[in-house]
């Protein structure tokens, strides 16, 4: 929603950003004249921990009277449009209907998943809060000026099974352009920022600021890569049930007694894993438990990392990385991950486990490698790093990062080569149309 709101105001809109606070909006948003923020209020802290039943209604109704202040009464004037990212459904996609209908906006929702689905993870796909859930969803959703889908598969879906009336138009995640592979004096700044937070007995020795784990300064002053450096492999998760985290730490499990017996061809990994949730904890300690070992056995080819980075050293981390993780399985099985696009726009090729629509971003053996279970991801790994860092396979899939040609989201072609475009084109060409029809796109 960042993205979407830094490209309306660059169309000179007067744009208001509605949403939480916690986490620091990108450096670019912040920057822009024409962008407010008006944060929502949450319940307290002590009403978190009653039970979900009792603490639900209680959110709802808090989330109601703060959006609705938001859109009625602090936003001084109606607004032309209202975009709105489901999920969250409840109770966003009736209230911004609401508003829409007494201020005359137009509402455009983006539809990145289906909230219902989210929600079946937990209660199971025939409890009643589902199947309510489902309807609210479907009749709050079906009436926009438009909608944006982020799949293919997820657009067609809806059109077929909720008649969805409206505008409606594919809009394929893509990163800003802030995201990009990092350069040698980016990685060694980095890791001079963050090396208090590494392993000291697992990575090469280094001394800073003249080396770094991955980095060392030459005699004549320029930093360079090291080749005894590990591979740096990166995920990010929100720590949801939608991802299951063991699967990493099964397949790296394997991966460590496979490097072990290698003779030096495997190369040790170092991974960051970015994110928060409500499962961190609970993984991490069991990633603990292996690395440290018992009696004495724990791993000693890898390591993990769990972090959360300010918003101007998450792109430099991906664009230093050699390899990305994906575990997204999707509820719906019609969204993408957004880690995917993030990597991609660093020039960093992805291990992704397979679900029913991500061939419309990962493309076996041109961007990446697909797996469906631990062992499978521990093969592509052993596959893709061996000889590292001069592992050729792993070259060539991030070499084709380089390569500019027509991106496959804007036809349907299926024989199409892949490519990669940028936020800014994307939205041009999909969403402009939609909210200044009268300005000239170049084409």
């Amino acid at each position: 929603m960042m993205y979407h709101a830094e490209s309306f105001a660059k169309l000179q809109f007067e744009t208001f950003f509605i949403g939480y606070s916690g986490s620091k909006p990108v450096p670019s948003l912040l920057s822009l004249p024409h962008v407010h923020f008006l944060y929502l209020s949450q319940p307290p802290l002590s009403l978190r921990k009653l039970p979900f039943l009792i603490f639900a209604p209680i959110k709802i109704a808090q989330q109601v009277l703060s959006i609705l202040y938001a859109l009625l009464w602090r936003i001084p004037h109606p607004p032309e449009f209202i975009l709105v990212q489901n999920p969250p459904s409840i109770p966003t996609l009736a209230l911004v209907w609401l508003v829409g209908t007494l201020r005359g906006s137009k509402v455009i929702i983006d539809w990145h998943n289906l909230g219902y689905s989210i929600l079946a993870l937990n209660l199971g796909s025939n409890h009643i809060f589902v199947k309510l859930a489902k309807m609210f969803e479907a009749k709050f959703g079906r009436s926009a000026y438009a909608h944006l889908f982020v799949t293919r598969a997820m657009h067609n879906f809806l059109v077929k099974e909720w008649d969805l009336q409206g505008l409606k138009a594919v809009l394929h995640d893509r990163p800003p352009a802030h995201f990009h592979p990092a350069n040698v004096f980016e990685t060694h700044e980095l890791f001079l920022r963050i090396s208090p937070t590494l392993p000291t007995t697992f990575l090469p020795a280094y001394d800073p600021p003249a080396s770094t784990p991955l980095t060392q300064v030459t005699p004549d002053g320029l930093p360079n890569l090291r080749p005894d450096r590990p591979a740096v492999l990166i995920s990010s998760t929100s720590w949801t049930e939608d991802e299951d985290f063991s699967i990493l730490l099964d397949a790296l499990s394997i991966y460590e007694h496979h490097a072990r017996e290698a003779r030096g061809t495997l190369p040790r990994i170092l991974m960051f894993v970015t994110g928060k949730g409500p499962l961190r904890e609970a993984y991490m300690r069991k990633a603990r438990v292996l690395q440290d070992g018992d009696g004495g056995d724990g791993w000693q080819w890898v390591r993990i990392i769990s972090t959360w980075l300010e918003p101007r050293d998450y792109p430099l981390l991906l664009g230093s990385a050699d390899l990305g993780i994906s575990l997204h399985s999707s509820s719906s099985a019609l969204d993408l991950p957004m880690k995917v696009v993030d990597m991609f726009g660093c020039g960093v090729p992805v291990c992704a486990l397979d679900f029913a629509c991500l061939s419309e971003l990962v493309i076996e053996g041109k961007n990446g490698v697909i797996f469906q279970n631990a062992a499978g991801l521990a093969d592509r790994l052993e596959n893709l790093l061996g000889g590292f860092p001069n592992a050729h396979e792993l070259k060539t899939l991030q070499a084709s990062f380089g390569r500019v040609v027509q991106p496959r989201s804007l036809s349907n072609s299926e024989d199409e080569e892949w490519g990669w475009n940028s936020w800014d084109d994307n939205w041009t060409r999909v969403v402009r149309p939609l909210v200044s029809p009268n300005l000239h796109v170049a084409r």
